[in-house]
This record gives C-alpha cells, structure tokens and sequence, in this order.
C-alpha cells in the first residue's frame, strides 16, 4: 500500500472531509493541551503532516488517519463526521452508503462511515471498499477494541494471528484489533465488506 503518500483535498466531498479532519485534530489537540511535538509523539505521525492536517492542506491516508485515532485515543469517525451533519441527520436509517462514502486518501481503500461511534452502545460501523490490489497492515488498536467483518461483495483476505484468512461474499469474521492485523484484496474485482468496530467500556 502506499502509506506515506498523502494528497491535497480535491474539491466537494473530499474537502468537506478535510475541513471535519482539520477541525476536530486542533480541537483534540487544544483539549488535551498538547502541542503538535507531543502529538506527534503520541501519533507516530510527523508533526510537518500533522500541521498540514490542521490547515487544510493534506489529506492523509487511512492507515495515517488510524494512526492519528490511535494516538489520540478516539473512534475513527471522531475524524470522518460532521457533528453538526450528524445532529441534523438524526435519523438512524442510511438507504445508500454512497451518499456519505468519503476517500481521505488515495490508497485504494474507500471508507463509508455508516454509523458514527456512539459512546452508549460502543461501536461504529464502516463500508470499506477495498480495490483490486490494495493491501494495509495496521498497527493494534487500543486495548480489547474487536472487528466484525462481513463481506457483502467479491473476496478479501484478513490478517490475523500471523496469517491471512480467506473470505468471501457471505463470510464474516471477528478478531481481536488490539493486535497486528491486516486487510487485503489480491483479486482483480473489487472487494466490500461492512466493518464494525467495537470498543471497550471506559467506565
């Protein structure tokens, strides 16, 4: 995959995106009261990058915008979604995933945040739409998170334990994500899968 390519927002969607991301990385950064030394420390992520993040200027990868969720010990959608969207769309029906997919990144991964994270119940469920080709291996996330796989469309292979599990449409799978794991697509068609993601109570 290409990690460490990130992009300049293009325009619609994409730079609504970026302003969503801009906005809640200086607000996380200011209610925690770090500069962006410390959050690069914390991230893993170059404080260069992270400054271009906060301006507007840079769209990170996924695999970057986990790193960022990861430092900060938050829901990835904490970065994807518009609260005030979300407050006006209360409704909790999404008839097409397309009307909020969003692409933070030209890795070939599309990500479509169907449900935001909510705190009461715990999880967030995403639409990953992983194209031919792509791969990522991702770093654990915080202590007792799991995945839900299902895919809903072509083949894909998951990184668990050390080896990758072969799934295909109809298949579902759950994995500890507090540990190395990993998401792949060698085929020649695209692959889909819902991906939900729950996280521990902090009570």
């Amino acid at each position: 995959m290409r990690d460490s390519t990130e992009q300049a927002p293009a325009d619609g969607g994409s730079q609504a995106v970026s302003r969503v991301l801009a906005a809640r990385l200086r607000a996380l950064r200011k209610e925690r009261g770090w500069s962006l030394d410390r959050a690069a420390q914390e991230t893993g992520v170059s404080k260069a990058m992270l400054g271009q993040i906060e301006r507007g200027e840079s769209s990170p990868t996924v695999a970057t915008l986990w790193k960022i969720a990861g430092g900060f010990a938050c829901s990835l959608t904490h970065f994807l979604v518009d609260p005030v969207a979300s407050a006006a769309g209360d409704a909790p029906l999404l008839r097409r995933a397309q009307a909020v997919r969003a692409k933070p990144a030209s890795d070939d991964m599309l990500v479509a945040p169907l449900f935001p994270f909510d705190a009461a119940m715990g999880f967030e469920l995403f639409e990953l739409t992983l194209l031919p080709g792509y791969v990522r291996q991702s770093e654990p996330h915080a202590a007792g998170v799991t995945e839900h796989i299902v895919v809903t469309q072509g083949r894909m292979e998951v990184l668990i334990d050390g080896a990758w599990t072969p799934l295909a449409q109809g298949d579902a799978v759950r994995f500890s994500a507090d540990r190395p794991h990993g998401y792949r697509n060698a085929g020649a068609e695209k692959a889909v899968c819902l991906d939900l993601i729950h996280y521990p109570s902090r009570q």
